[in-house]
């Protein structure tokens, strides 16, 4: 029969465990590249080799709008040369002013999709030099810490325009408004209606028009006093943002004179990702 040895009998030699922290950076960041950067950012924290990988620049480049250079430079009067993908991710995250401060600029720190804020000083408002009429007021209810509030006044009309390269995507332009004059009392807020009429009469009409042809009408009356509305004013797509620079145009008007209006709070013009449409009913 023979001694009885086999191939089965011997030790077979242990292979060495593995471990998430052993693959290589460069097959991690590869990985990351087609994940958000919230779970980017949640990898980060597992170990050395994740943190690693999670900051190479081709993942945090792709997370960029592919015009970010343009926003930079349209935004950015001296922005840091030697700053690497993923700071100036954060950095782009930020609300960062331009335009005197009459304007904001940001990327959605989930998504990667820039947003946009004019102030009410950015905007054409008839009257507002008048103290009869509009008076400007601090809050912090504001992003821009003031807002313009209108007591009353027969012609209610508010102009703005803005040029800038936004990325490709479809966009959704809002005012955002509030009936009534909102205040603290005892550390609860409330809100003053005692100049609140005429919005009830006849709708406000808005309208949007861009440099590429692209127009929308709109029109509602406003509503639900005490609490910050964004009222849609249209949509715009844009296709190819290497060739120029977006310009768009846009207004908010009651004009018919037959009787007055105010108590209305004018916080400022928000550009938002159209997707983003449900989320402004939270705010």
């Amino acid at each position: 029969m023979g001694s009885g040895f086999s191939v089965y009998n011997m030790k077979q030699p242990q292979l060495p465990e593995l471990s998430l922290g052993d693959l290589p950076e460069a097959c991690l960041a590869s990985v990351m590249e087609y994940l958000d950067p919230p779970e980017i950012c949640k990898l980060a924290m597992l170990n050395r080799a994740f943190h690693g990988a999670s900051s190479a620049d081709f993942v945090w480049e792709s997370k960029l709008p592919p015009n970010y250079d343009s926003v930079i430079e349209k935004v950015f009067d001296d922005f840091p040369s030697k700053l690497c993908k993923k700071d100036t991710y954060a950095r782009l995250c930020l609300q960062n002013s331009f335009d005197g401060g009459t304007k904001k600029v940001w990327l959605d720190k989930n998504t990667g999709k820039l947003c946009l804020s004019i102030s009410s000083n950015g905007l054409a408002i008839t009257g507002i030099d008048d103290r009869r009429y509009w008076n400007r007021i601090p809050t912090d209810e504001s992003r821009f810490g003031m807002v313009a509030y209108l007591q009353q006044i027969w012609w209610f009309e508010v102009d703005g325009e803005v040029e800038f390269p936004f990325p490709a995507g479809t966009y959704s332009i809002f005012f955002r408004l509030q009936l009534g004059r909102a205040s603290k009392s005892f550390g609860r807020r409330v809100y003053n209606s005692e100049h609140i009429h005429g919005w009830d009469i006849k709708p406000v009409r808005f309208q949007l028009s861009t440099s590429d042809g692209q127009e929308a009408i709109s029109q509602c009356f406003l509503g639900e006093p005490g609490k910050w509305i964004h009222y849609h004013v249209g949509d715009f797509v844009v296709e190819d943002p290497y060739l120029a620079p977006t310009k768009l145009k846009f207004s908010m008007t009651q004009i018919d004179c037959t009787h007055t209006k105010g108590g209305v709070c004018l916080d400022s013009v928000v550009i938002y990702p159209s997707e983003f449409k449900e989320r402004l009913k939270c705010f």
